[in-house]
């Protein structure tokens, strides 16, 4: 793993995420850790033209060590960014704008978590299994990415078994060990909500003709 390759990887992942939606407009970002550096997505560049010059060098304090020549910013997303590699001593970090999670944060009562249960993609989540209520905090939005920044480091902190936090009505924040994991983590997180809105919205239950349980292991 080097700068260059990663930084390559966060150009092939910008141009996936915009074809799929999730970084319309040029939302959304990635931010991934090599060593000592943390590399980051440009601010206000099309994602699916986002090229590996334009990314930004940052140490662990989140201080820019490194420019693109290109006249951009460095993304807003920074310091949630930062409070997963410093917290969680994530690899990597991605923030999605999938419609499937804005939707499911609707569903969601102030101050508590989207809880899931009993989905088979629950096993596609760290540490988690099929009879697991997993729980993934869902903090209100702000007026400036920015401003979430204390809302999203203390959802970290509260709920330390979650590997995403969900922004109300705007997106998502997600972390793994590395950029491969994060990106798979994302992918159930993301058709777990998809399931949660289609249930909510038929009036169904997942639980009603659920009779299996847990097989003790001798």
């Amino acid at each position: 793993m080097t700068l260059l390759t990663e930084r390559q990887k966060i150009c092939e992942l910008c141009r996936l995420f915009w074809q799929i939606g999730w970084a319309s407009g040029t939302g959304g970002g990635i931010a991934i850790r090599v060593g000592e550096t943390i590399l980051m997505a440009p601010s206000g560049v099309e994602k699916e033209n986002i090229e590996p010059a334009d990314i930004f060098e940052l140490d662990r304090q989140g201080h820019v060590v490194r420019a693109p020549d290109r006249p951009f910013k460095l993304t807003a997303c920074a310091p949630l960014f930062m409070a997963a590699f410093t917290h969680r001593q994530a690899g990597a970090v991605l923030h999605s704008h999938s419609l499937h999670v804005v939707l499911a944060s609707m569903t969601v009562p102030a101050g508590e978590p989207l809880r899931l249960t009993r989905l088979e993609m629950l096993k596609g989540l760290q540490g988690v299994g099929y009879f697991d209520t997993h729980e993934i905090p869902v903090i209100d939005n702000t007026a400036q990415e920015h401003q979430l920044a204390d809302r999203m480091e203390a959802a970290v902190l509260a709920f330390p078994l979650a590997n995403a936090v969900i922004v109300r009505n705007h997106g998502v924040y997600i972390w793994g060990r590395d950029v491969v994991h994060a990106k798979t983590q994302a992918e159930c997180i993301d058709w777990l909500c998809r399931c949660h809105v289609a249930m909510h919205t038929g009036g169904l239950s997942n639980l009603t003709h659920d009779r299996s349980q847990p097989t003790d292991v001798a």
